[in-house]
């Protein structure tokens, strides 16, 4: 069984910031270039942007940044498969799985675990910190559509879950997705303090191309957003 890599350290500043939806390897190298923090790919197949584990593990060993493998409702050993190929220190799990399939991961590997949530209220939200507090590290908050488990582009309200924040555990992770884009991430970071800031369609020139300007934009206006909550009283 391969080495799993330890969460890095760049999962603990706030917020970081994900690239996900990653297809190519210049744009794994232009994210880390710009100054992204995490890195993410679709590993479960039959969607848009889903890579091979083994174009995944070229990220990693391109820019040594921790990557996060996005399955969807994945079977435990297919999952645990692909993650050791790709070299995955993240898993961020975007179906229905339930607490009782996070605990079996949480045993098999010291992963740092997130959960999505295509949120449609704040009560959703409230009963899945309920449900997975104890099994997994962080929620991933993704906009809701119907006919896509992720990366459809769709906010959530943030005003509705703002006054959720202070109800997450210490230690428990709040990565904000869903349809950021350099226009609003910053105040995606005012309202919500996140743990991350999680984009990929928005940052794109065409679906799994990532277009270099964009994604410059995008970092450097969540760093800014971070930069004014710091000097709030």
């Amino acid at each position: 069984m391969p080495d799993q890599p330890s969460p890095d350290r760049r999962l603990a500043d706030r917020p970081f910031v994900k690239i996900c939806g990653l297809t190519r390897i210049v744009d794994a190298e232009l994210a880390h270039e710009a100054g992204a923090d995490v890195l993410g790919a679709i590993l479960s197949p039959g969607y848009g942007r889903s890579i091979t584990p083994a174009l995944a593990s070229q990220f990693v060993e391109r820019t040594a940044l921790p990557l996060v493998a996005v399955t969807v409702d994945a079977p435990v050993d297919d999952l645990l498969r692909w993650a050791d190929e790709a070299q995955a220190s993240v898993l961020q799990l975007h179906g229905d799985e339930s607490p009782d399939h996070l605990a079996r991961l949480r045993e098999s590997r010291p992963w740092t675990l997130w959960k999505a949530v295509r949120v449609r209220s704040a009560e959703q939200v409230e009963q899945a910190l309920r449900d997975y507090a104890e099994v997994a590290d962080g929620l991933l908050l993704d906009g809701w559509h119907p006919d896509q488990a992720g990366g459809a582009g769709v906010t959530f309200s943030w005003h509705d879950i703002a006054p959720l924040r202070d109800r997450f555990p210490s230690g428990f992770q709040l990565i904000a997705a869903g349809g950021l884009n350099p226009d609003n991430v910053g105040t995606a970071v005012q309202q919500l303090r996140p743990d991350g800031v999680d984009v990929s369609s928005g940052v794109e020139s065409a679906p799994g191309i990532k277009d270099p300007q964009r994604l410059t934009a995008f970092i450097a206006e969540a760093r800014r957003a971070a930069r004014a909550l710091g000097s709030e009283p």
